[in-house]
């Protein structure tokens, strides 16, 4: 994304990341409204503590000859005030602040994951593991300091530097004139550095991204990149990524100091010229029109003391800008996680049903996958009786998994309809309907009796031995060290691909749908396993509605009519 991009996108205001943002900080909006509420009221603080130094003082001055002790007293009492007030008022935004982006982040992370794992669907094909795993655990972090800072600082900026504004031009209004004429420069200024750091941040992004998955890849192959003699040179090749991520964060801090030295310059330039005012009306050498001319030195120390504190909240919403670039091009890639995921439908409880199990109508069903020119599915027509078995076949990309979810209501079509038929009624594919059995079998980390419990929540572990029985998978069991309370590993871990799918058969069991869809179920099985998966799905298939993508000629058996996927289009 260019800057001409991102400066079209602040224009448009609602589009690209910056809605994204907008969406998303809604979680947390009254939070860090009132962050920014307290941070800006802390200035008050600020001008009290300056207010006793002055008058402090000037109460010294006066006092040189007398008790200096208790002049000062009464100042510093109402500096010590002021400090206080103002290190409460900060604290308590802080805590605003920080529970605001907490609620933020876990409701982004939630939804993420809702997109990784669907429930009883085939995850998004365009999201990879080492991706989703970025978005939430990295991703989602740089989102912080933007919730935490920028916008609170906006607030912040409005209600403190007014109050403190207010205060400096109390005692002296040119010198408030000097600073507001300043004021407009920060904002003009840091809009266009943020925009070259959204460019450079959103590079880096990417090249992290690219390079964990391209790690995790290279560990998944080592055995084979080993075998193969080719571990040096993918060593090599990760340490050549590695540099290159290391020269785009050089590059992102560059400009962060850079900008970080504008704001400063402009800040101490202002503050050079409020001083050099001060000083010659102070000796009594300025005399030009309309300008003031007379000053107290209480005053004079004042106005130095608040023109820094004026223009501390537009410090803190310069280094918010460079968190804003780094949330916009984190919700560029997040974008692109959730977008993966967005036409999967949520799936509701799965319901007892008493009633036969629905037929399948599909007409002109089309479906177009993103960034991809041609439709996964191509004007599809589709009939299946209830009760009977439907088998899709066809070459590996031809839509077989793109069918099966339509069908089951989970990915609506763009073109044409998708019914369920009930008592010959054509009603919307529903997936509360259906039971999912996909390839590979979605096995999470826990124990084999939490797996199982994710198709039935309230069922005990007599409903779960019953269900194994059922589908004669009684010696998976006893082969497992602790039964039902056997933990499995990320991807089921510690089970072979027969036992995965024989659990995810068991799953379908409990879940007691009347569709049942099956994509590629004996997929990388060996022979016995196969054999035995097979004998499973004719238990499982009876009383049900089938729907089933195979290459396995073994599997054709069950089914009642056949149909050729190539290309989207059916032969």
């Amino acid at each position: 994304m260019t800057t001409s991009d991102l400066l079209l996108d602040e224009l448009a205001g609602d589009a690209g990341p910056a809605a994204r943002l907008k969406e998303w900080a809604d979680a947390g909006r009254t939070e860090l409204r009132r962050a920014g509420l307290l941070r800006g009221a802390a200035q008050l603080g600020t001008v009290l503590w300056a207010g006793g130094l002055s008058w402090g003082a000037e109460r010294g001055l006066s006092a040189l000859h007398g008790d200096p002790a208790s002049a000062v007293l009464p100042p510093a009492l109402l500096i010590a005030g002021g400090v206080a007030l103002r290190a409460v008022l900060l604290a308590a935004g802080d805590t605003a602040a920080a529970r605001g982006a907490r609620t933020v982040r876990e409701a982004l992370r939630g939804r993420l994951v809702e997109t990784a794992l669907p429930a009883h669907g085939p995850a998004a094909a365009e999201v990879g593991d080492a991706t989703v795993v970025r978005a939430v655990d990295g991703e989602v972090d740089e989102l912080t300091d933007w919730l935490t800072d920028y916008l609170p600082a906006r607030t912040t900026m409005l209600l403190g530097s007014g109050l403190v504004l207010a205060a400096i031009a109390a005692r002296s209004w040119f010198v408030a004139l000097l600073v507001l004429a300043a004021t407009p420069l920060l904002p003009a200024n840091l809009k266009v550095i943020g925009l070259g750091t959204q460019t450079v941040v959103r590079a880096q992004l990417t090249a992290i991204r690219g390079h964990r998955a391209r790690l995790l890849d290279h560990l998944r192959g080592l055995p084979t990149l080993v075998g193969l003699g080719a571990h040096d040179r993918a060593a090599d090749e990760l340490a050549r990524h590695d540099r290159e991520v290391a020269g785009r964060t050089e590059k992102v801090l560059r400009i962060a100091f850079l900008s970080t030295a504008w704001v400063e310059l402009l800040i101490t330039g202002t503050l050079a010229v409020v001083a050099t005012y001060c000083g010659l009306v102070l000796l009594d050498y300025l005399d030009l029109p309309v300008v003031p001319d007379h000053m107290s030195l209480s005053a004079a120390l004042f106005v130095l003391v608040l023109v820094p504190a004026y223009f501390a909240p537009a410090r803190e919403l310069a280094a918010g800008y460079h968190a804003r670039a780094r949330a916009g091009a984190a919700a560029g890639l997040l974008g692109q996680v959730l977008d993966a995921g967005r036409e999967v439908t949520a799936i509701p409880p799965a319901p007892q049903w008493a009633t036969a199990p629905p037929g399948v109508r599909l007409e002109t069903v089309t479906i177009r996958h993103p960034g991809r020119e041609t439709p996964a599915l191509d004007r599809v027509e589709l009939r299946l009786a209830p009760g009977r078995c439907l088998a899709v076949t066809g070459p590996s990309g031809a839509g077989k998994s793109t069918l099966l979810a339509v069908a089951a209501g989970l990915y609506p079509p763009r073109g044409g309809r998708a019914f369920h038929v009930l008592d010959g009624r054509p009603v919307p594919a529903d997936p509360g309907r259906v039971a999912w059995v996909g390839q590979p079998a979605h096995l999470l980390p826990g124990t084999l009796r939490e797996n199982l419990l994710l198709a039935r929540p309230t069922a005990n572990d007599d409903d779960l031995l019953d269900a194994v029985a059922a589908l004669g998978f009684e010696d998976l069991l006893a082969a497992l060290p602790r039964g039902l309370d056997t933990p499995l590993g990320e991807r089921g871990t510690g089970l072979s691909s027969g036992q995965s799918q024989q659990l995810a058969l068991v799953r379908a069991l409990l879940r007691d749908a009347p569709l049942l869809c099956l994509d590629e179920p004996t997929a990388h099985l060996d022979p016995e396993a196969e054999r035995r998966v097979l004998a499973a799905l004719r238990t499982l298939a009876r009383g049900r509605t089938v729907l089933l993508a195979t290459h396995s000629p073994a599997l054709l058996t069950l089914a009642d009519q056949v149909v050729r996927l190539d290309h989207g289009r059916t032969r």
